[in-house]
């Protein structure tokens, strides 16, 4: 298995991997660069890099292919050189997209008889896993933090006895680029932007033509969410059908490969599908960012039977990262962050933010055939990355949606002057009027930056009182996690201490049956950035005080989304 994650400045040239059936010559570095996302000097932890010449040319490839695989490289190379002559934007900068605790970092098997301290809760019996962007090799150009492959982290919990491991999810972009050696199939974010980016495709398709890639069976990267459903444990991002990973006896992870619910999905799937706590049914989405229809919506029975898409008629395609369920509908954001590939084709980024459109919330029952009764509502200046939860309120004919704002709406993708605000708010669609209100749910002297987290899963859907949120202060990285009472704006806050910062905080109830909305516990990867040192955190809901943390044998980086899974679950693992 490879195991070349890099620290270094993006050099091209000084980076090489080679296959990993073949032998390596590793050194082991330990630089320091300036990270411009964070204005501070942040040192990498020891990594081992291979430095024996990597092959372009798979022993497989015929002598045609061969030429035009040298061709291409050079083609490439030349490309490279040109794009290097220009800085990077930050968005698309790896020395700040991926450096300090956001680099990779290598696999890691099983480790068992983890450090506890303190003393791990009863209910908190199973596996906790969180998925993230883990480049495997160096990029060659541009590259944004949602652009890397995805590594599915893993602690497993029998009481005190704790397991770790993480590992790469095999997707069939990685198994070919890691085969050649090298970085093949282009970056979606951290590329696709500009004339580079047109010439990126051109190569790409051009090398697929010949047979040196093969994109037929996906080109995602797996990295954004984890669900388990229908005895499944799905990694997902939204470019691509979803991956099953499955937990092995030893607490290992490994993946199955890549999965299409028996030949049912036959398009890609938002990378947050919902699950219904009380029907156990998942409601999911389908985006497109090339051909009509750019939206559709499914749902699957809860023993995994896919229903007939519903096709959604939208004028453009939509960023579309997460919605939102209630106890009847579907809550489908189309707002103003768009795809438009030609945009390329004028120099800039295909992911925009289009001023000219009006942010609005489609309202769908979740058993509707068709979209005829699909109710829109207006939400001017509305971007929400993420939908915390949606509940009905009857007495009003109203839906309730929770979410943090954005603004700018598009500072995630591409590079500007103002200061990201992320705004827990509260937007009301009424049903009868067809208009909607929005509130910020946090004082004004209380606002911070609320981004990744979840509610009480057991309510999804229901009106729920709680929020768990990552603070992210400051920006991009997470200082601790707020628990908001979502009617009073009452936050209590839980910080990870001087220079130690985590990610999304996943709430775990204690008991179904329980009356207590907040009776759980909150677990959090958190990283000492002193130390360079890593832990789990459990933290009880109720006083906001840790209960327990486990000690890790490698460094966690800054990740994405995550789920929990009992052992009585992990028991019926297929």
């Amino acid at each position: 298995m490879a195991t070349n994650s890099y620290t270094s400045t993006i050099l091209p040239s000084s980076f090489s991997s080679k296959p990993h059936n073949q032998t390596h010559k590793f050194v082991t570095i330990k630089p320091s660069i300036k990270c411009a996302a964070q204005q501070s000097l942040l040192h990498f932890p020891n990594n081992t890099i291979s430095t024996t010449q990597h092959q372009h040319q798979p022993f497989q490839w015929n002598l045609l292919q061969r030429a035009a695989a040298t061709v291409f490289d050079m083609f490439e190379n030349a490309l490279v050189s040109h794009e290097t002559e220009t800085p990077l934007p930050k968005t698309s900068d790896p020395r700040v997209q991926i450096c300090g605790n956001f680099a990779p970092v290598p696999e890691q098997s099983v480790k068992h008889n983890l450090t506890v301290t303190g003393t791990v809760p009863d209910c908190v019996n199973g596996v906790y896993v969180r998925n993230g962007a883990n480049p495997l090799f160096e990029p060659v150009a541009g590259h944004h933090l949602f652009d890397g492959d995805g590594m599915v982290h893993a602690v497993t919990i029998d009481g005190n006895s704790v397991s770790y491991s993480c590992k790469l999810t095999e997707t069939h972009r990685l198994i070919q680029e890691r085969e050649i050696g090298r970085p093949m199939f282009p970056k979606a974010i951290g590329e696709l932007h500009g004339h580079s980016g047109v010439a990126r495709l051109a190569l790409f398709y051009a090398r697929s033509m010949l047979g040196l890639v093969d994109h037929s069976k996906g080109m995602g990267v797996a990295n954004a969410g984890l669900i388990y459903f229908n005895n499944r444990l799905l990694a997902m991002s939204e470019d691509d059908l979803p991956y099953q990973i499955r937990i092995t006896g030893s607490s290992d992870i490994e993946t199955v490969g890549r999965y299409d619910f028996s030949k049912q999905l036959k398009s890609t799937m938002i990378a947050h599908p919902k699950v219904d706590p009380v029907t156990g049914e998942m409601f999911a989405l389908s985006y497109d960012v090339v051909q009509k229809p750019y939206l559709k919506y499914f749902k699957f029975s809860k023993d995994g039977k896919k229903s007939p898409d519903v096709e959604i008629p939208l004028d453009m395609p939509t960023m579309m990262h997460d919605f939102a369920i209630t106890e009847n509908y579907v809550v489908v954001p189309d707002q103003q962050v768009v795809f438009k590939l030609q945009e390329m084709i004028k120099g800039g980024s295909p992911v925009m933010y289009d001023k000219n459109k009006m942010s609005r919330f489609g309202i769908l029952s979740k058993n509707a055939e068709n979209s005829d009764d699909m109710i829109w509502v207006d939400s001017p200046e509305t971007f929400c990355f993420h939908l915390w939860n949606a509940w009905e309120e009857p007495e009003t004919n109203e839906v309730v949606v929770i979410g943090s704002c954005m603004t700018p709406a598009d500072s995630i993708f591409n590079e500007c002057d103002e200061n990201l605000e992320s705004v827990l708010s509260e937007i009301r669609i009424n049903l009868t009027t067809r208009e909607s209100t929005k509130r910020a749910i946090l004082q004004e002297s209380d606002q911070v930056n609320l981004e990744a987290g979840m509610v009480n899963r057991n309510m999804l859907g229901r009106k729920t009182q709680y929020a768990y949120l990552a603070i992210a202060e400051p920006w991009p990285k997470v200082s601790g996690f707020a628990k908001v009472d979502l009617v009073t704006g009452e936050t209590k806050k839980f910080f990870y201490g001087d220079e130690r910062y985590g990610g999304e905080p996943f709430f775990l109830p204690s008991d179904s049956s329980s009356d207590r909305e907040d009776d759980g516990y909150v677990l959090a990867f958190v990283h000492d950035e002193k130390t360079w040192k890593s832990e789990l955190q459990i933290i009880k809901a109720t006083s906001m005080e840790m209960e327990a943390s486990i000690r890790l044998p490698s460094r966690v980086p800054y990740g994405f989304h995550g789920t929990f899974i009992s052992s009585k679950d992990l028991a019926r693992q297929v």
